[in-house]
């Protein structure tokens, strides 16, 4: 049976370098994986970019109204697709990460996400808590803070500044930027952590 794997890491842990590599090991093989992103993500428009300077492409740029399902269809025949291949995948919604569920389950096609856990409050995004609820399989993906310590945080900074409120959603490189903290430096740059706090 396939699986709905969830691949997470804070920013900076080569998430989208690790995909295109599995995506183009798929197509070495001369089999077809497919690309998907949520259109939320405006960053290198539709494609998928690393940090490292490697691009490509989607197939599918998926909106949050969008059928993961009817999408796939659209692009292919899901009896032709190797794999399915999600780039920033904390953006999916819920129902759209229980239709990935379904595609591998249902329909044999492995599908890989690759995301975020939590946001700059620390506080789950819903594609990526869905995911958490329904992988078959989760790995973390590693990467250092400022220290040298593991970073588990995603902090933003805002001209120059840190904060700790806003709207969940804002694009690295376009209204915020981010920086990968682990857990001491994050409460000493953002300050303590407030359960149940809302991130606006």
């Amino acid at each position: 049976m396939a699986k709905l794997y969830f691949r997470y890491g804070a920013m900076n842990s080569s998430k989208t370098a690790l995909l295109l590599t599995a995506a183009y090991n798929y197509e070495e093989r001369d089999q077809r994986p497919v690309i998907v992103k949520p259109g939320i993500d405006t960053k290198a428009g539709e494609a998928v970019s690393s940090r490292i300077g490697v691009e490509r492409p989607v197939d599918v740029l998926l909106g949050a109204d969008d059928s993961l399902l009817d999408a796939l269809r659209a692009h292919a025949d899901l009896d032709d697709i190797d794999a399915v291949f999600v780039d920033e995948a904390q953006f999916l919604t819920p129902s759209q990460v229980d239709e990935a569920f379904t595609v591998a389950v249902t329909h044999g096609v492995p599908v890989l996400c690759y995301g975020l856990r939590g946001d700059f409050t620390t506080r789950s995004f819903p594609g990526s808590l869905r995911l958490l609820e329904v992988s078959h399989a989760i790995e973390e993906l590693k990467t250092i803070c400022r220290c040298g310590s593991k970073a588990i945080f995603n902090a933003r900074i805002v001209a120059g500044e840190f904060v700790s409120h806003g709207e969940q959603v804002a694009i690295d490189g376009q209204q915020a930027e981010y920086e990968s903290l682990c857990g001491r430096c994050y409460l000493e740059k953002v300050g303590p952590l407030r359960a149940g706090a809302g991130s606006s």
